[in-house]
């Protein structure tokens, strides 16, 4: 994403806004949904449905500018069960987004023939994910950050052989997390914070990821978690 500089960001560690509320309550996407084959025709013949979350409180004063970013599913063995979502870990320098999670992408530039072409260029520029190594399934509604990103999320299968040269100056990280655990709704905490007599509202998907002996929070929120929840809808529908 641009570092251009903002103003009115909020300062806040939303590891610490407490969770209002979780959504157990909603059904569990059956597993053979997040086979290739049935992500393939989720895409061809979509169903009738709406994203939930489409727009962020606002908190910026720049331009709007349009953006997409890729949703790696990587195919991780046979079983339906074994995709993953490639993520990476914004390098805490960065003026917008810095240290959060983050699908790979990027500003759409003049030079991308369209969405899908700049997700593919931004994370190849960012993570060095080739591009010979995905399946572009289809896209997401746009999702419109409070840094006024309108952003479109490009969902993609990926062939689990690659190897990943991640820039430096905007990438601390990747991982992975399992495609189940993030289309579960019981993993789906809710949170609301007041800034500026506004009451922003947002998802946080936790994920506890073993290494080793030490076990690290990867703390997805915000507009990530936002689209894997209107991912969520998609599939759920």
């Amino acid at each position: 994403m641009s570092t251009t500089p903002l103003s009115r960001l909020p300062h806040f560690d939303p590891r610490l806004v407490p969770v209002s509320g979780t959504d157990a309550h909603l059904p569990r996407i059956n597993a053979g949904t997040f086979a290739p084959d049935a992500l393939r025709q989720r895409f061809r013949s979509p169903p009738v449905w709406q994203p939930e979350v489409v727009k962020e409180v606002r908190f910026s004063d720049r331009e709007p500018a349009q953006a997409a970013v890729l949703i790696p599913l990587v195919m991780r063995g046979a079983g339906a069960d074994s995709m993953a979502v490639l993520l990476t870990e914004r390098t805490a320098h960065l003026s917008t987004h810095s240290g959060q999670i983050a699908f790979p992408g990027g500003r759409v530039d003049e030079c991308d023939a369209d969405v899908k072409a700049a997700a593919l260029r931004e994370a190849y520029e960012e993570v060095g994910l080739e591009y010979r190594y995905v399946d572009v399934l289809g896209t997401l509604p746009v999702y419109v950050t409070g840094t006024a990103f309108q952003v479109t999320p490009v969902v993609a299968l990926v062939q689990p052989d690659f190897r990943l040269q991640p820039n430096a100056f905007e990438v601390a990280d990747t991982f992975e997390v399992p495609l189940a655990f993030l289309m579960d709704p019981a993993n789906h905490h809710r949170h609301a914070f007041e800034w500026e007599g506004v009451r922003r509202e947002w998802f946080s998907m936790p994920f506890h990821e073993t290494v080793g002996h030490q076990v690290r929070e990867r703390f997805i929120w915000g507009a990530t978690a936002g689209m894997l929840r209107n991912f969520y809808r998609f599939l759920s529908a």
